[in-house]
């Protein structure tokens, strides 16, 4: 391809994932709902942005930020018209380990290669490749951060510093000896009242944003009544660029792990939350590659604020199309509120207690476990339950990437099993290939003694070839084995090995081996082995059965066996 070619090509994939006039041109669609469902995400996100940020180790002005700038830029050049961006929980189990090995800039850092690394997984146009991550694995790690984050909130919750370490049952545990030293019970009780209200008022009144009035509610019992409880701290107004540069190009090398566990979060994390809201809504379908482009663009510019690596949030997604949603309109105005209280509220913010955002995470964590979910893959198959729970198990005892890689390698193994128990070894009777006219049924009785027929049904893998070797070289002593392949629909390199070992065992024991019905798509791996060559050359392959057993005929009828053919089949060879 020449140079003009290529970029050509570029500039046509750089078209299409940029936002079109057709696109941009929804949020005239009805603005006044628009703000509405606007302003009531950002109610529910202000909490949990604030949360995530502390929870992330960034702090909470990272959190808002982060609300702020990837929510704009990844409604106006994001693939969904309903997707909320931001801060997750999903990724602050990411970012926990990368704030305590390489600090704040650390997490910049990643966040901004990230975002690299997902602009270019739009342009290579992988988005539609997400879907293929398996149900369980996704409930499995769902289920596993839902823990995850609940353990995190035990420091805050309990009122004490949060110890160190990075596995978030040590830190908890930790937290709790600590606790159990000095107990004091006001930040407990504001944890659990706020975590409370949340989860009552949810189950009663399901379209109303408990969290922030919780917080606020909270907040002013905790300042009106002297209470000693740890506020989250002073919070700079406004959007600034960091006063020192975070990127450090000796760093990208070791970084880079971290930066493409991060990319490949967003990237799930974000095409999932859309699928979610296109299920929810009625004429919505988001743009994969598109997606993947805005939240690429997201996560470059937020580090450079003092932000850290976003999302697309599955929680406010759903609360944005509930609430009316009907273009990415909403999601801007979401990121405008929260700009406001950034820059006009920031005094206010920093009164809120740090038990109180525990409360509304560990609400948040609670209401990630999808039970019904949960109960129907357990009922599904033991398979799918196995994933699921080692997959959450992976996640809390290890790291988020290497749960989906286990959870990834063990839904392959229990898929490629099935597929592989599909797989069918079935003898079948010669008067189903020959119609009644061609042999009368004494003669076909007296075939049938000396040959045998097997159909080979379903994908002949490696996981089956072994069951098939034995099952076929058990056949009993005939004089001639005719194997048909018509309905084999995928054969690899074991399948086509063990094909060519139990030829090799049939002809020793003095059978006559016949093959009919090769497809065209399995000549490669059978050629490669070289498995029917010599059956090839000595004319033992047919197009179609009814041929190999007129063959099968000549070659007993000559060998005295069975009655000769009429016509010219008498003088079949004898071999």
């Amino acid at each position: 391809m020449s140079t003009e070619s290529l970029a050509h090509a570029a500039v046509g994939r750089f078209k299409d994932v940029l936002p079109n006039a057709g696109t941009l041109g929804t949020m005239r669609r009805s603005p006044r709902r628009d703000l509405v469902s606007g302003l009531t995400v950002a109610v529910v996100a202000l909490p949990l942005a604030l949360g995530f940020g502390i929870t992330s180790g960034a702090g909470a002005q990272a959190g808002l930020v982060t609300a702020v700038v990837a929510g704009a830029l990844a409604a106006v050049f994001g693939g969904s018209n309903l997707q909320v961006t931001g801060p997750t929980g999903a990724m602050t189990v990411v970012l926990v380990p990368i704030v305590h090995s390489y600090g704040i800039d650390g997490v910049m850092t990643v966040g901004l290669m990230a975002g690299v690394i997902l602009v270019a997984l739009s342009l290579l146009r992988v988005g539609r490749a997400m879907s293929y991550v398996p149900v369980p694995v996704i409930e499995g790690f769902t289920l596993g951060i839902a823990g995850v984050i609940g353990l995190q909130q035990i420091p805050g919750a309990l009122g004490i510093k949060t110890p160190s370490g990075n596995n978030p049952a040590v830190v908890a545990a930790k937290a709790v000896g600590d606790f159990a030293k000095h107990p004091h019970f006001t930040s407990i009780a504001v944890a659990l009242a706020v975590a409370a209200v949340m989860l009552i008022g949810a189950r009663l009144r399901p379209t109303v944003p408990f969290s922030l009035p919780a917080v606020a509610a909270a907040t002013a019992a905790v300042w009106g009544l002297g209470l000693a409880t740890a506020p989250i701290g002073h919070l700079p107004s406004g959007l600034s660029v960091p006063s020192t540069s975070f990127f450090e190009a000796s760093h990208v090398a070791s970084l880079l792990p971290s930066a493409l566990a991060v990319a490949a979060l967003a990237a799930l994390e974000s095409l999932m939350s859309a699928s979610a809201a296109d299920a929810m809504s009625v004429s919505e379908r988001h743009d994969s590659n598109r997606e993947l482009f805005g939240q690429g663009l997201a996560n470059i510019a937020a580090p450079l604020f003092g932000g850290v690596a976003a999302t697309g949030a599955i929680a406010r997604t759903a609360v944005n199309v509930r609430t009316g949603a009907a273009s990415r309109l909403a999601s801007l105005v979401h990121a405008a509120v929260l700009a406001v209280i950034v820059f006009a509220a920031a005094p206010l913010v920093a009164h809120i207690p740090r038990a109180a955002l525990a409360g509304v995470l560990i609400a948040t964590a609670i209401r990630m476990v999808e039970v019904g979910s949960i109960r129907a893959l357990a009922k599904a198959s033991r398979g799918e339950t196995a994933t699921l729970v080692l997959t959450a198990t992976v996640t809390l005892a290890s790291t988020l990437v290497n749960a989906v890689i286990v959870g990834m390698i063990v839904a392959a193994v229990i898929a490629v099993t099935k597929v592989s128990a599909a797989a069918r070894l079935e003898q079948v009777p010669l008067h189903a290939d020959l119609p009644p006219a061609d042999h009368h049924e004494q003669e076909q009785a007296l075939l049938g003694e000396h040959i045998v027929a097997y159909r080979l049904d379903g994908p002949l893998l490696f996981a089956a070839a072994h069951r098939f070797l034995l099952e076929l070289t058990e056949t009993a002593e005939v004089k001639v084995v005719i194997l048909r392949m018509s309905r084999i629909s995928v054969i690899d390199s074991s399948g086509a090995r063990v094909l060519t070992d139990a030829i090799d065992k049939l002809t020793k024991r003095g059978a006559l081996v016949l093959v009919s019905g090769v497809r065209p798509e399995h000549h490669r791996p059978l050629d490669a082995l070289g498995t029917l060559d010599a059956l090839r050359e000595a004319g033992h392959m047919f197009t179609s059965t009814p041929q190999a057993i007129e063959f099968a005929h000549g070659y007993l009828s000559s060998a005295g066996i069975v009655p000769a053919p009429p016509g010219d089949r008498a003088g079949a060879p004898v071999l």
